[in-house]
């Protein structure tokens, strides 16, 4: 069934974080796929961009990536090479540079080390649903799918539970700072060039790499193994260690990438459930879990898009990208591309197959955290199903006002226990 019908004017200005706070304007996208899928965006704030909309597309550009480099910065706003060196992260590099600092992680995150958390995440499941269900009518955002990532949060990274309210805080503050909500440094609507070597551009980054260097310190004076930074700490079999710089800027990635992706992954597929009562009785009757989780996390599309920068001249759909220009992969168009999906805008808990391109499938930057996203969403559904009869929206979901990170902020529902 069909739950979400796009409802912008399909001439949205993709720049503007207005254009996203009822949800990504999707009328916008497909009249682009369908008649300019490589499509110049004049951008206010600095050089504008090409925005690919189209999933095939999409790919093929996404697996060169000695024409479209990541080393200039992966979002739309411009930087100096100053501000790129201090702010980056693997995400930042391209191979074979990326390669060397995935591999110093990557075990850290591969799909059996994640496979050992199932247990605390159906426990964490149970604590989460358990205070939230009670209430009757509340935010499912703040007490589900916040809940959930935060408290994993903890757990991944070995940090005290105390701190994790703090961490998410400072995490909204970064890859949400465009959302009056979550940051007073609004990014487009102040002058932020005090914190232009933070990350994203925000005071939270100076918070956070604080707290990492005091993290990374007490760990390496104390032999502590608690959670998986301690893999991250390893030498790799060359004998180099990741750097200071490199473990700083990763663990301001891994607090808010790590938590907010899933957080409104869960969110869209509450929202989901709250628009048919169907989606929840398959959940409770049929076996659609090897399926529901990508479907979900397709939905949400909660990492909107990233960008390149061209390194040499290319051609395509009759346009000439030229050396040094800014290209805008849109992750959140390709996943309601007809073209590679049969009913995109049909919520289909048992489709497959489901190429969806959400975690940035199809080159080298495919997401780190993909395994434990599926395994958290699969686990949380599972567990909800189980105990309650309905579940009905109970008043108008709010957006995130950002067209960087997409999701529900606010989703009122209430809910009938089993």
């Amino acid at each position: 069934m069909t739950v979400w019908n796009p409802a912008d004017s399909g001439t949205a200005d993709l720049t503007s974080h207005d254009s996203f706070t009822d949800g990504p304007p999707f009328n916008t996208f497909a009249h682009l796929r369908s008649d300019d899928p490589v499509h110049w965006t004049d951008y206010p704030q600095g050089q504008g961009f090409w925005s690919i909309t189209r999933m095939a597309d999409i790919l093929e550009m996404n697996r060169n990536t000695q024409v479209f480099s990541s080393a200039q910065g992966i979002r739309i706003e411009d930087q100096t090479y100053e501000e790129y060196l201090a702010r980056r992260t693997f995400q930042e590099t391209d191979p074979p540079d990326h390669s060397q600092t995935r591999m110093k992680v990557a075990k850290a995150f591969s799909k059996p080390v994640i496979a050992e958390f199932e247990n605390d995440i159906r426990q964490l499941c149970d604590e989460i649903l358990n205070d939230a269900l009670q209430h009757g009518t509340f935010d499912a955002t703040k007490e589900i799918a916040r809940q959930l990532p935060m408290r994993m949060l903890g757990r991944i990274l070995g940090t005290p539970d105390a701190d994790l309210p703090w961490l998410v805080e400072k995490g909204d503050a970064l890859i949400a700072n465009t959302d009056p909500d979550f940051t007073d440094h609004v990014l487009d609507r102040m002058t932020t060039d005090e914190f232009r070597m933070m990350p994203f551009n925000s005071p939270a980054g100076a918070e956070l790499y604080h707290y990492a260097k005091e993290l990374m310190a007490h760990k390496n004076a104390t032999g502590d193994t608690n959670g998986i930074l301690h893999l991250i700490l390893q030498p790799g079999k060359d004998g180099s260690r990741i750097t200071e710089e490199e473990f700083r800027n990763f663990f301001c990635l891994l607090v808010a990438a790590g938590n907010d992706t899933t957080r409104y992954s869960i969110a869209a597929g509450l929202q989901a459930l709250t628009h048919d009562p169907s989606f929840l009785r398959q959940m409770q009757t049929q076996d659609v879990w090897d399926t529901a989780p990508d479907e979900i996390i397709r939905w949400a599309s909660p990492t909107m898009y990233f960008r390149r920068t061209a390194t040499q001249d290319f051609d395509m759909h009759v346009k000439t990208i030229k050396a040094g220009d800014k290209v805008v992969y849109w992750f959140v168009s390709a996943n309601r591309d007809d073209d590679a999906f049969d009913a995109p805008f049909t919520f289909d808990l048992n489709r497959k197959p489901n190429r969806h391109i959400a975690f940035g499938q199809g080159g080298p930057h495919v997401c780190l955290g993909m395994y434990l996203a599926r395994l958290e969403v699969r686990v949380l559904f599972q567990e909800l199903a189980k105990r309650i009869k309905t579940i009905e929206a109970a008043g108008t979901p709010k957006f995130l006002r950002s067209n960087f990170v997409g999701g529900i902020k606010e989703l009122p529902v209430h809910v009938t226990p089993a």
